[in-house]
């Protein structure tokens, strides 16, 4: 049986199943994206939720994990050479589940790194404009009075929603007919966008109707169901 017990995280969230790979994380837009993908991908996992309301990610616990103290990241028992590995950062954690399981990102080259570039597309850009711009529309920042920092994010998410439009013109998902990490790493964002964030009016989303096709189906997916609900 795999010892967990040399990773200080295992003290404060045991392990029930320390064969199985360990996620910890929130349904947050960068942490379903896992979820969605071990759903996706079928291996076994074990979930535990850190609470952002009791400041989880700043116990010393989990920052012997992930020292930048952001959700999600893993321990798989079972890492290269058969040996536990810890990751945190999304985006790794997804090159890194596919693969190791084969699945959701070509490993023939030029399709390969087309998918990566899609996926730093939402690293770099999706993610940190759509989550300034919740920011300024739905908590603190609504209150300032001076617009500019929103409008900025507003108009930052419309270009970005335009690239992402092109992109799917006559095409299923973002790699064509293909389902990749770079649609599991994208839409939990726009999703978070129009709904929690409530952004949908402030940045036209109706004008973009290839993201919002895409979306319906991504959402539909049984696995994306069960993915957005974990951690409960």
């Amino acid at each position: 049986m795999t010892d967990l017990r040399d990773f200080p995280i295992t003290r404060k969230w045991p392990a029930q199943f320390p064969e199985w790979l360990q996620l910890y994380s929130l349904p947050t837009p960068n942490g379903v994206k896992v979820s969605i993908m071990l759903e996706e991908t079928g291996l076994p996992y074990e979930a535990h939720r850190v609470g952002f309301e009791t400041q989880d990610q700043f116990s010393p616990e989990f920052l012997s994990l992930n020292p930048n103290n952001k959700i999600p990241a893993i321990i798989d028992p079972h890492g290269p050479g058969d040996e536990p590995l810890a990751l945190f950062e999304s985006g790794a954690i997804l090159i890194y589940l596919a693969d190791k399981t084969g699945q959701l990102l070509a490993q023939e080259s030029a399709a390969r790194y087309e998918t990566i570039q899609w996926l730093m597309f939402q690293m770099g850009g999706i993610g940190p404009m759509f989550g300034q711009l919740g920011f300024f529309n739905k908590f603190a920042g609504k209150d300032y009075e001076d617009k500019r920092p929103r409008d900025r994010y507003v108009e930052e998410s419309k270009r970005l929603l335009g690239v992402l439009d092109t992109r799917l013109q006559g095409r299923n998902w973002i790699m064509g007919e293909r389902y990749t990490i770079a649609d599991i790493a994208i839409f939990p964002w726009v999703r978070n966008l129009i709904g929690f964030y409530e952004a949908g009016d402030l940045v036209g989303i109706n004008d973009f109707p290839n993201v919002l096709r895409v979306l319906e189906r991504f959402v539909a997916r049984p696995a994306v169901i069960r993915g957005l609900e974990i951690p409960r």
